[in-house]
């Protein structure tokens, strides 16, 4: 193996990330018809490849505007996934371990949020238009706050109409009090995880950073320029929570376990994301953010290379795509390659603990680490063997 290789493999980066935003495609999205292509070949499908702004780099005809973007970005193509079930693959991509009956371990959001100091009065994990993996046995103070529909307020950040604020805060006060009395009698561990979220709460609703979440004051032509879809705002909101100093922003878009009619299917997905993910990126670099923003696009598992009767592919493990960007990583990168159809990784497999390996690796999160349950069991951050992909780090 070449000096220069073992290097990369060995030589720690200084860590550069502040922030996340992840984009999870639910239901498993088709690496040959985004990332991956494979021209001229049977298990092409409708699209064809575009050239990007990276020599040598192409991608999917679905996303135009991504592709005049990718010199920020890096594409993995070799990720070696072990499940094809949705629930437990899910699990794994976004928690970095495979089910277990026994321990339910943290999603990546909340693993950041219990590592890294929260910057400024916002949640610092938030989830936009779906829900991310629970926190597990980090507790209450590291699940996501959630967003159902981006942009519009959040009701029960207010009081009741009728109700005003000094005559809430009052009642407020009221139940806490009676909330210490009965948590000092029984110690209900239920009981606290209520009265952390309830303070959360109240000092969010007290926040002037509370109006970032409300997207009225944006500028028609930004909305506009990200898509005004549910996902270009959700695209728009996680850049406006980063900038107030949000850590980990999950924006979730289902939709994409297409046994049948796939490629109608990621045409309506490449026209949202294209112009979302692509109008991010360009955002971020110019406000000077993305050095300091790590952008995941990232899904359970890739679709079969063979496309089946019904026009669509099935489900496919063994070999899928990624997409990353911001955050430390040298961006016009590519790791890996599958093989002639896309059916299993050729060169330079990636685990998927490798992946939550070298997310940790950016943000400055040692991999070693142990957790302890409340229980006292120890947990590892990421599972023993996992390795950060060194090659993606300038």
């Amino acid at each position: 193996m070449p000096i220069s290789q073992l290097l990369a493999q060995t030589t720690p980066n200084r860590a550069q990330a502040e922030h996340v935003i992840l984009f999870w495609n639910s239901g498993g999205m088709s690496h040959l018809d985004t990332w991956d292509p494979k021209p001229g070949r049977k298990v092409q499908g409708e699209f064809n490849p575009i050239k990007t702004s990276v020599d040598g780099m192409e991608i999917s005809e679905i996303f135009p505007q991504l592709a005049k973007q990718m010199h920020h970005g890096a594409l993995i193509r070799s990720i070696a996934g072990t499940n094809g079930d949705h629930g437990r693959a899910q699990y794994e991509l976004q928690t970095g371990f495979n089910q277990s009956p026994n321990i339910m371990h943290p999603g990546l959001g909340s693993l950041v949020v219990h590592e890294r100091e929260p910057l400024g009065d916002l949640p610092a994990l938030v989830s936009i238009s779906g829900q991310p993996a629970r926190a597990g046995y980090l507790g209450q103070q590291c699940e996501a706050y959630f967003v159902g529909r981006p942009g519009q307020k959040d009701p029960y950040l207010a009081f009741p109409e009728g109700i005003s604020h000094a005559r809430g805060m009052q009642r407020l006060q009221i139940l806490e009090k009676m909330n210490a009395r009965t948590s000092g009698e029984k110690g209900s561990k239920e009981l606290k995880a209520s009265q952390t979220a309830l303070k959360d709460a109240v000092n969010l609703m007290e926040s002037p950073a509370l109006k970032a979440f409300e997207l009225e004051d944006e500028d028609p032509k930004t909305v506009a320029k990200y898509g005004d879809t549910e996902f270009g705002r959700g695209a728009l909101l996680a850049r406006r929570l980063v900038e107030k100093g949000v850590r980990f922003v999950q924006v979730n878009r289902g939709g994409f376990d297409n046994h049948g009619n796939i490629f109608d299917a990621m045409r309506n997905h490449g026209a949202a994301m294209d112009p979302a993910i692509a109008s991010l990126l360009s955002d971020l670099k110019a406000n000077g953010m993305l050095s300091k923003t790590l952008v995941v696009v990232l899904s359970e598992f890739g679709r079969t290379p063979r496309i089946n009767d019904g026009g669509g592919r099935d489900h496919w493990a063994r070999c899928f795509s990624a997409m990353m960007a911001g955050g430390g990583i040298k961006g016009g990168s590519i790791v890996g390659a599958s093989d002639e159809d896309g059916m299993a990784p050729a060169e330079r497999p990636v685990k998927v603990s490798d992946l939550h390996a070298t997310m940790c690796h950016a943000l400055g999160i040692k991999q070693d680490k142990e957790l302890f349950t409340p229980q006292g069991r120890p947990m590892r951050v990421v599972p023993k063997g996992a390795t950060p992909i060194h090659e993606l780090f300038a």
